[in-house]
């Protein structure tokens, strides 16, 4: 009994993780119909600007702000010069570009601050069952989740955003700034995949850290629905705490297959999500 609520407890933390990364590729998702791999990367930078900060002042906080500033530049540079030049092309360049972004921004980092790991701090004592840190990240997340979900559903900017994703000719002769919505949208979504990549780095840093962690962010946000912010924090809960079981009574090794297999059997069955709905089509 005492493994099993160990378990469930880390679960709920590293879920928590898993539901903040997803989220970003929602809200990139419902804000221009893109599904960004490069999401870890852009978090990456922005973690390792976070690290030098707080390295050069020793001010956490103030890295964690800064990262949080740079990723979310990082995301607007990132939707004016490589995803808008593609908006009249295929889904699959877009796919292309943020792949290739992906392991450019890996090397670059690599190359400006070694490949080695780096000490990456904790926001908070990390001692205990549920410690200090776990609680804040749970905490940081909710508190996200339910900001965006407030925005998307309950304000004019959220309207504007759905609008210019899901019909941008309709929303330009209504006044709708279509592609001021789509730089928006980039920006939130690149805001909230850098606070993922400080939640989720500790206690080393290094180019692949986030790998992992996009990999069950992906399926956390396809088990909710990539159309569905609520679903995707859901699905981030459910996943995490079902890889520490998998990962507490299988062994650490049959994780990421468990989540593979997971990805391709929802895929499979529901590719709307478990939370979300499937559309008709005309034929």
């Amino acid at each position: 009994m005492q493994e099993f609520l160990d378990l469930t407890l880390g679960g709920i933390s590293a879920g928590a993780v898993y539901a903040a990364l997803g989220l970003a590729l929602v809200i990139i998702y419902r804000a221009t119909r893109v599904v960004n791999f490069a999401q870890p990367a852009l978090a990456l930078i922005s973690t390792y600007l976070a690290y030098s900060v707080t390295k050069g002042t020793g001010s956490y906080w103030l890295g964690f702000a800064v990262a949080i500033v740079a990723g979310t530049l990082l995301g607007v540079v990132t939707e004016r010069l490589l995803i808008r030049p593609l908006r009249h092309r295929s889904e699959l360049s877009s796919i292309i570009v943020t792949l290739g972004l992906l392991l450019v921004l890996q090397a670059v980092a690599g190359m400006i601050w070694s490949n080695e790991p780096l000490a990456y701090p904790y926001a908070f004592d990390f001692v205990g069952r549920f410690s200090a840190n776990d609680l804040f990240v749970v905490l940081v997340v909710l508190a996200i989740a339910a900001l965006v979900l407030v925005v998307f559903k309950y304000t004019p900017l959220g309207l504007r955003m759905r609008a210019a994703a899901f019909a941008p000719d309709v929303a330009r002769t209504l006044g709708v700034r279509v592609g001021l919505m789509l730089t928006v949208g980039w920006g939130m979504a690149a805001a909230v995949g850098s606070l993922a990549g400080l939640l989720a780095t500790p206690p080393f840093l290094f180019p692949n850290v986030l790998d992992g962690v996009f990999v069950y962010a992906l399926t956390a946000a396809v088990l909710g629905g990539l159309d569905n912010p609520l679903g995707t924090i859901a699905g981030g809960f459910v996943l995490g705490v079902g890889l520490s079981y998998v990962s507490g009574y299988f062994g650490p090794e049959t994780v990421t297959i468990a989540a593979l297999a997971i990805l391709v059997i929802v895929l499979t069955l529901r590719p709307a999500g478990l939370f979300g709905r499937a559309k008709a089509r005309r034929v």
